[in-house]
């Protein structure tokens, strides 16, 4: 079953910046190529931290309240208010930037790095090789291409390539309807074990947002076989005469 990995929707020429890269210059990077953020690369091309448009927002109003002499005084705000005072300093990429980077590598799943964009709340993530070299940068933008499939394509995947081809299953064992991204299975299996197969690799289709399980089954396999006490055979011994 063929699934979309990153490399393949990837930007592969990426507007970058180095440690040294002065803070004026970050800010033009973004505004002459409108893009909200990019990723800072040592001298090896290695990915070290990302710059958003938030970081230098923050930056300007961390120097503004820097100016105005306005400090925290909640114990809890303290490591915000030292990094702030630190962002408010920064006057290199390097010293602006958000680290760790979280990064991403060509041949994971689309999926995956959904998940990891939506856990972390950021809007990209720098494409890396095995050994942590940028290779392009894959945005929420590039991701949600894969949603843009119609409804018949999702359906005629589901059909051939999980149930057909991974299943095995015979033609129109399982009725496949999918509505607006959203696959309904239905139809009955032999095993039972063989429902979340399917449903695990229905939600691996490209394009798929939910799958609805109308599966039934034929043959319970999931329990343990019961066991019964074994049968005691009574011996009577008749004495001797």
């Amino acid at each position: 079953m063929k699934t979309t990995k990153v490399g393949e929707v990837m930007t592969p020429d990426v507007i970058h910046a180095c440690q040294e890269t002065p803070f004026k210059d970050v800010a033009l990077l973004l505004a002459r190529h409108r893009i909200s953020g990019l990723p800072v690369v040592n001298a090896d091309d290695k990915v070290l931290g990302v710059i958003s448009e938030t970081d230098l927002v923050r930056r300007q109003a961390a120097q503004a309240r820097r100016a105005q002499g306005i400090r925290s005084r909640l114990p809890t705000l303290r490591r915000k208010a030292r990094v702030a005072a630190a962002k408010a300093r920064a006057m290199t990429a390097g010293q602006l930037m958000s680290t760790p980077a979280i990064t991403v590598h060509p041949e994971q799943r689309l999926a995956d790095a959904a998940r990891m964009m939506e856990r972390h709340r950021i809007e990209r993530l720098p494409v890396v090789d095995e050994e942590d070299r940028l290779v392009g940068i894959a945005t929420r933008r590039d991701l949600l291409r894969v949603f843009l499939r119609t409804d018949e394509e999702i359906r005629q995947e589901i059909i051939d390539e999980v149930l057909t081809k991974a299943m095995c299953l015979p033609p129109r064992t399982v009725i496949v309807s999918v509505h607006d991204g959203t696959a309904t299975l239905e139809g009955r299996l032999e095993r039972r074990s063989d429902i979340p197969v399917a449903l695990q690799l229905s939600w691996r289709v490209d394009g798929v947002v939910g799958v609805v399980n109308s599966l039934t089954f034929r043959v319970d396999d999931t329990r343990q076989p019961e066991k019964h006490p074994p049968h005691r055979i009574a011996h009577h011994w008749l004495p001797e005469r």
